[in-house]
């Protein structure tokens, strides 16, 4: 099982690649795991996995890293994974009014890959295999901080968790039919910009030894 473990930047996987390099990461494995850096935002993400996908047909793409939270009971340090994506910032913002590209008649909500306007996993239940809390997430080219937007954001799409490249991750995936994940750990609650608030090395830590536990846990399962 040729199984790819991606993320915008590699201190967010570094110390598991550390771990799994004797493990995982050789040839003849049982499973071949590699690790992947793809760049931060959408578009780098888009054209990086698409390339890795031609080049090396994984079984399953894992995109890890570390976000945001829209819910101020979500505790920092805490693992979840992706159920559904949505572009959170691509529309247009007339007299405060948010219109995204179905509104605009940009796109079709069910037109492919999109179902109701959002990127769902529907690989999602074979492939939790530790049973992680599933959210739904925005992904945005700017990170959001004003606070009428915000709420703007939380009132039409209701997403737990923003970050920069999930999308992307939903989108090449499900156009190339490969299986996928999305992890992220939690390390700042959104519109937040006091970066002694934030907890990035808890969320780096808590994120690896997730990551760990789920590889163990998917060579046994599969």
């Amino acid at each position: 099982m040729k199984v790819v473990i991606t993320a915008a930047t590699k201190a967010e996987w570094m110390p598991a690649s550390l771990n799994l390099k004797s493990m995982y990461m050789k040839e003849g494995s049982h499973m071949n795991v590699i690790f992947h850096e793809s760049g931060v935002g959408m578009l780098a993400t888009a054209v990086s996995l698409t390339r890795l996908i031609l080049a090396y047909n994984p079984d399953l793409i894992i995109q890890v890293g570390i976000a945001g939270t829209f819910d101020p009971k979500l505790k920092l340090g805490k693992v979840i994974c992706v159920e559904e994506e949505t572009l959170g910032d691509m529309g247009v913002e007339e007299n405060g009014t948010w219109k995204d590209i179905f509104d605009l008649s940009l796109e079709q909500k069910n037109g492919a890959p999109f179902k109701k306007g959002k990127l769902p996993n529907p690989y999602l239940k074979k492939y939790n295999v530790l049973g992680l809390p599933a959210v739904d997430a925005i992904t945005v080219n700017e990170i959001s901080t004003n606070k009428d937007r915000i709420q703007q954001v939380i009132k039409r799409y209701k997403p737990t968790i923003e970050s920069m490249e999930g999308a992307a991750l939903h989108y090449v995936c499900r156009e190339m039919e490969i299986p996928f994940m999305q992890i992220r750990s939690i390390s700042n609650f959104i519109g937040d910009r006091n970066k002694n608030n934030w907890k990035i090395k808890e969320a780096i830590i808590t994120l690896n030894k997730t990551i760990l536990k789920y590889v163990d846990k998917l060579n046994k399962k599969m």
